[in-house]
């Protein structure tokens, strides 16, 4: 008989989590368990379709002359996305995002109203992303040194849904060729022998 090993908490469920902005070349965390602090800005609530992690890669293939399989495959594209939707749109943050603009744009004026204009010749905007999944005693930090907002949804105001702006986050490599850093905790887990 085979022996299989089992243990329900190294499955992961993205049962709560969060996201934060802060300018390039603001350090990862060290700990899936340290709160953010500023530089890092809240993202606030995001959507109850959570936070998807996306792998975009395209390969080229060598088959020799006289062969149908091929004996060698080349790795030609691959890219690292996050998509997820924010809801809370009043946040100085999001709305920088979003829009584009820094976030001193966006101050109110003496009469607490908000201006700024859209440009038809928008121009790069990179920044730091943070973003943590938590499962019980489980933490999943992603840190991406360098992202950009590629893809924005477009935005519904109706009174039976929450208006929210969803985002997908393309990945950019920094200075040590790396796109995503990695910082989990795992629960310790005794061995369990199933089968």
């Amino acid at each position: 008989m085979v022996n299989i090993t089992r243990a329900a908490d190294l499955a992961l469920v993205g049962a709560n989590g969060g996201g934060w902005v802060s300018p390039v070349g603001t350090p990862a965390l060290t700990s899936p368990l340290d709160q953010p602090v500023a530089p890092w800005e809240p993202l606030g609530a995001i959507s109850d379709d959570g936070l998807t992690y996306g792998f975009d890669e395209d390969s080229q293939t060598f088959t020799p002359w006289g062969l149908t399989s091929p004996f060698r495959t080349q790795i030609t594209q691959s890219i690292r996305t996050f998509n997820l939707t924010v809801w809370e749109t009043s946040r100085v943050a999001v709305q920088s995002l979003q829009y584009r603009l820094d976030a001193a744009e966006l101050e109110p004026d003496g009469e607490g109203l908000t201006k700024y204009a859209e440009t038809a010749s928008p121009v790069p905007d990179r920044r730091a992303f943070w973003f943590l999944v938590i499962d019980g005693d489980a933490y999943k930090g992603f840190y991406v040194p360098q992202g950009e907002i590629n893809d924005r949804s477009d935005v519904t105001f109706k009174q039976d849904e929450m208006s929210g702006y969803e985002w997908t986050i393309t990945t950019y490599p920094d200075e040590a060729g790396n796109t995503v850093y990695h910082v989990d905790k795992i629960p310790a887990t005794p061995e369990y022998t199933g089968s």
